[in-house]
């Protein structure tokens, strides 16, 4: 009867996993790795006359901890882990839709991606699945010990060692009125007064004949804040970027002389950030307008904040 059920089970189509209902501890990705669907998954390959492929995932001891694309690009399973959850999260959420934290679980699976790899995310979460990230992310003041940790370790703690933390950065969709500012990186430091300041740049992704109407360095100061001004959403940090003209004598040496920001910088520019897992954050920016009676509008989409790994330094000072 046994082997009848297992014969009956590999001469029948292959099951189409993203109809499964799956429970929240199981991902779109990591249910690939359960031994009987490893063994279905390895006898759709054999149709195709994949079967040396197939055969090295028959065994979980030999699981790796990436895959193959039909196109033959490797992912890891670790961050399409991430990418899942974003795209299908209201389907793995659970009946008792109280007793489970998206934010949790998110941080969790950020967890899980080496410190080193996490930048794959810029390339692989799309701009849709950014704006889910940031709503995500407000799920994690519901509890209280998540709503404590951090993604950075030098935003969070003054005392922490490095001269600077460096973060690439990628928006859902540019401003309007600037629509080449989708991407970008950002520079913290310490200043002379105490304070954590920060500086954007946007280098080689300036259109020709921009680069030096933007040469001038966009910086900002980070300041801690409860809420998004203009909805009333909580968050953990801000970054105002004033009109730019900050006291050069409380930057460290070497760094550029501050400037006053160019249009459409210069029309009290904030970010608002929320962590979302270790060296991740999401992030709102919004123009909130030099009058009192103007009103705020968003400045861009949503935005995508991963800690440089590779060039960040915690032992020696670099001017951004």
């Amino acid at each position: 009867m046994e082997k009848a059920s297992i014969r009956s089970t590999f001469l029948s189509p292959p099951l189409r996993l993203h109809s499964i209902p799956l429970p929240p501890h199981l991902s779109l990705t990591s249910i690939h790795r359960l031994p009987i669907l490893k063994a279905i998954k390895a006898h759709s390959f054999h149709s195709f006359g994949e079967q040396t492929r197939a055969s090295k995932r028959l065994s979980s001891w030999d699981d790796k901890p990436y895959d193959w694309a039909p196109g033959g690009r490797r992912y890891y399973l670790d961050e399409q882990d991430v990418v899942s959850f974003l795209q299908h999260r209201s389907r793995l959420i659970p009946f008792e839709a109280s007793s489970f934290n998206s934010a949790t679980y998110l941080w969790k699976k950020i967890e899980d991606i080496p410190e080193e790899r996490r930048h794959n995310l810029l390339r692989s979460v799309k701009s849709s699945l950014i704006t889910k990230a940031w709503e995500v992310a407000g799920m994690r003041y519901q509890d209280a010990k998540l709503a404590k940790k951090s993604g950075s370790q030098f935003l969070s703690n003054p005392k922490s060692s490095g001269k600077t933390e460096e973060w690439l950065c990628r928006t859902s969709y540019g401003p309007a009125l600037v629509p080449w500012l989708d991407s970008f990186k950002q520079t913290f430091f310490r200043a002379k007064d105490g304070e954590t300041y920060g500086r954007i740049t946007l280098g080689s992704l300036l259109p020709f004949g921009l680069a030096n109407i933007y040469k001038s360095p966009l910086y900002f100061k980070v300041k801690e804040v409860a809420e998004v001004m203009a909805t009333e959403q909580p968050c953990d940090l801000a970054y105002e970027f004033g009109d730019g003209n900050y006291n050069p004598l409380i930057f460290p040496d070497g760094f550029p002389i501050p400037e006053e920001h160019k249009w459409p910088f210069n029309d009290q520019l904030v970010i608002y950030i929320r962590h979302a897992g270790p060296g991740i954050m999401v992030a709102q920016a919004w123009q909130e307008g030099r009058s009192l009676e103007q009103v705020p509008k968003k400045f861009c989409g949503e935005i995508l904040m991963i800690k440089d790994y590779f060039t960040t330094s915690n032992d020696r000072h670099r001017i951004p």
